[in-house]
């Protein structure tokens, strides 16, 4: 009477090991690179920052328009506020003055 012996293989016991490790790999991955993971919440963050700087900027020239418009309202206009708006418009000065000419700081 002839038997069969099979040799065992380790192959099977490592099919599942490993794909729990490439489950776990793969959604380790995305964790991290994902568009809600780790590294999108710093890129966030930093954009975060630097739009609050972008803000800051706006609300403090806001609020110097708002103090130079305060200026020329009725009442309260100031000779000198009203002599630098109207030489600036016209860009006129006087043939005794000194002009000096700077560029205008734009953001």
């Amino acid at each position: 009477m002839w038997t069969r012996q099979h040799k065992q293989r380790n192959t099977g016991r490592l099919i599942i090991p490993s794909l729990c490790v490439l489950f776990l790999a793969y959604f380790g991955f995305h964790a991290y690179h994902g568009e809600f993971g780790i590294y999108s919440k710093y890129r966030l963050e930093a954009r975060k920052v630097e739009l609050q700087a972008q803000l800051d900027a706006v609300k403090a020239r806001r609020v110097d328009f708002e103090r130079r418009v305060q200026l020329l309202h009725e009442g309260t206009l100031e000779k000198d506020m009203l002599d630098e708006q109207a030489r600036k418009a016209l860009n006129l000065s006087q043939p005794d003055e000194i002009t000096i000419m700077l560029p205008s700081a734009t953001n």
